[in-house]
């Protein structure tokens, strides 16, 4: 069978020969920890992204299948987008930056990291209607159509691949901030951040529509979301269901017309507040289902919807700085996670520094082993 047969097979219930090895990338600090190790090219190392020629050498070096994480879009952020530049120089090296976002943030040089959140320019009315209401407008530049056209005759036929939907809420949150985002809901004009919403949701649904009406294939299509930390979701379910469901509905049967029925979505942390709204509108697959400090979020989620929740991911990837033993019991409940149907195990999310590389290959080597 070929790998997109054995991922495909297993999220629609059907018979596979084995289970898929199935990774989500890696910590570029990690690469270059493996790489002065001697356990991988230096080449690798500075080329490698998701679903790129690096990216398959090191698969083949280590032993996966594929990544998860190979998917096809349009450009469907803001356009243009915001100057990237250094508004300040604090005295300890600390820099204000105007990210692309039009997020005011604190970075370190030379630190890898999530910047803090400073300031943001999305504030009020005036701002959205002069500032990012034109930038969230479709244009035809978002979407490579010749790529698109022949996309069907030059994909690789061995893997699964979607097409990336977007986000609904997440890219908008990256905008205002966590904090930005609790004010406009809240303090400001009760329908600005509605109207947000539903322009940004609207360019990205033609985007999609453009892309599907040339013809090219999926076998899933994939959301970026990001909305939740370690105890749940970053706003109101009540609320998130208010903004969001209807978009991802509309998104959602827009795949369904064209034979889409595999719908994924990355959010990290404690999901389970959100999930009616994605469950109920169209989204089927969690990923990648962070472990975190709480534990196991599939199994619950799988008695609550039923075999209708399917999950990619799930998979404790901090076993893989300890040892084999640590492995081992890993790969014992995830084989009982397997047995469940539906269900593909993942590193829950990039392997991070200190991931040990003959115990990936180990890894790699056992998920195989899964008989289905």
């Amino acid at each position: 069978m070929t790998n997109r047969e054995r991922a495909m097979n297993i999220l629609h219930f059907k018979p596979v020969d084995r289970m898929p090895a199935v990774h989500f990338g890696y910590w570029p600090e990690l690469l270059q920890e493996w790489a002065a190790e001697g356990k991988i090219p230096q080449s690798l190392a500075d080329s490698w992204y998701d679903g790129g020629e690096a990216d398959a050498a090191l698969d083949r070096l280590i032993g996966w299948d594929f990544n998860w994480y190979r998917t096809a879009g349009a450009y469907n952020n803001l356009l243009p987008t915001f100057e990237h530049k250094v508004l300040q120089t604090l005295p300890d090296g600390t820099q204000r930056v105007q990210s692309p976002s039009g997020m005011i943030e604190r970075v370190r040089p030379g630190v890898t990291s999530i910047p803090s959140e400073d300031d943001y320019l999305l504030k009020d009315r005036e701002a959205f209607e002069t500032l990012y209401r034109p930038k969230m407008q479709f244009d035809p530049s978002r979407i490579n159509y010749e790529y698109f056209k022949h996309f069907n005759e030059t994909r690789n036929p061995d893997v699964p691949i979607g097409l990336h939907l977007g986000s609904v809420l997440g890219d908008i949150r990256s905008m205002v901030s966590v904090v930005g985002m609790s004010y406009l809901l809240y303090d400001e004009d009760e329908d600005l951040f509605a109207d947000v919403v539903d322009a940004y949701a609207d360019m990205q649904y033609k985007c999609v529509e453009e892309i599907l009406k040339t013809g090219a294939k999926f076998d899933f299509a994939h959301y970026w979301e990001d909305i939740c930390f370690n105890s749940g979701p970053l706003l109101s379910p009540a609320v998130f269901d208010e903004l969001c469901a209807k978009h991802y509905k509309k998104r959602n049967d827009l795949c369904h017309a064209y034979g889409i029925d595999i719908i994924s979505l990355d959010c990290d942390g404690v999901t389970d507040k959100l999930l009616p709204t994605w469950f109920e509108n169209g989204v089927n697959v969690m990923f990648p289902i962070e472990i975190g400090t709480w534990g196991d979020q599939f199994e619950a989620a799988r008695q609550k919807y039923g075999k209708g929740m399917l999950g990619v991911g799930g998979m404790d990837k901090t076993v893989l700085r300890l040892d084999k033993a640590a492995v081992d019991r890993e790969l014992e409940r995830l084989t009982r996670l397997s047995a469940l149907g539906g269900f593909i195990p993942c590193p829950d999310h990039r392997l991070m520094p200190g991931t040990k590389f003959e115990l990936v290959q180990y890894y790699a080597e056992k998920i195989k082993e899964i008989k289905l």
